[in-house]
């Protein structure tokens, strides 16, 4: 990977590793619905302005916007959905480790889809000792009931959703013209539209205007969703969906590193020799081969 890409992954990671933080802090005061509407508004109100302003057009004709559709369900409204749902009932913990799961789902994904099929012997290392790290690092046996819970689907569906979600935007959407900010903030509108769908049918119970919830709620939005969309979309136009994926891995290494600095957390052996493997994991999976 360039070192633009090293940046933008590092900066995915921070973004994107303390929004479980902020879903939990939202949950306080709206409901899963609500969280996904106000956070997909956000970012849309963020990139759009930001891609007009440099003389950006949306992208023209029906295929491409039911291509940006399908991405927004399989990418934002579902698994966005599907998590604060599972946040309710399971830890952060086990949420970490089963959004963890993405890269596999996304090397699955493209192995099936015919996308990605030349790295499978050391990508599927990098994935499986990624994992491996995870799992370390957040212990998931401590919570074994948690994992097998209707929480703990949900946010596996989720995770999965979030997979195919990066084969499928790598497939259709990508390297086809359109500058990644546009697309970007596309799929966020897109994603918007279709969340307002859903307000009257699960988003009407009245929210409680908690300060801490409407913080969370708003850098979940303007950064964790608006910020981190833009730098998703260069990475998989950059260096792939599988590559690109590995983001998930490092977000464990985030948490453990902010729950250290910011609020004193204890750092067990175990988890450095966690966040070892995946980072370990991450590198090796970001390699390409000499010959394909």
């Amino acid at each position: 990977m360039g070192w633009g890409s090293v940046v933008r992954l590092g900066l995915l990671a921070l973004l994107w590793g303390s929004g479980f933080l902020w879903i939990k802090l939202s949950l306080r005061g709206f409901t899963p619905v609500q969280i996904v509407v106000v956070r997909l508004v956000l970012g849309t109100a963020v990139l759009m302005p930001v891609a007009l302003a440099r003389g950006l057009r949306p992208p023209a004709g029906r295929r491409v916007w039911v291509h940006l559709c399908v991405a927004a369900l399989l990418a934002t409204v579902i698994p966005y959905t599907l998590f604060g749902l599972g946040q309710r009932t399971v830890g952060s913990n086990v949420a970490g480790v089963l959004n963890a799961t993405t890269p596999v789902w996304t090397l699955l994904t493209a192995f099936l889809a015919g996308t990605d099929r030349v790295t499978s012997v050391r990508r599927g290392l990098g994935i499986a000792l990624g994992f491996a790290g995870t799992l370390l690092i957040f212990s998931p046996w401590r919570s074994a009931g948690d994992i097998t819970s209707w929480g703990g689907l949900a946010c596996l569906v989720a995770s999965a959703s979030y997979g195919v979600s990066y084969v499928y935007m790598g497939r259709f959407l990508t390297n086809r013209g359109t500058p990644p900010l546009m697309l970007a903030a596309s799929q966020l509108a897109a994603g918007a539209g279709l969340a307002l769908l859903a307000v009257p049918v699960a988003g009407l119970t009245p929210p409680v205007w908690r300060a801490d919830a409407v913080v969370s709620l708003a850098i979940l939005g303007i950064l964790g969703t608006g910020v981190a969309y833009l730098l998703h979309y260069r990475l998989v136009a950059d260096e792939g969906p599988t590559a690109a994926s590995t983001t998930t891995y490092l977000l464990p290494v985030v948490a453990v590193l902010l729950g250290a600095l910011v609020v004193d957390e204890p750092t067990t052996p175990t988890m450095l020799g966690g966040m070892l493997l995946v980072l370990g994991g991450v590198a090796l999976a970001q390699r390409r081969p000499a010959h394909r």
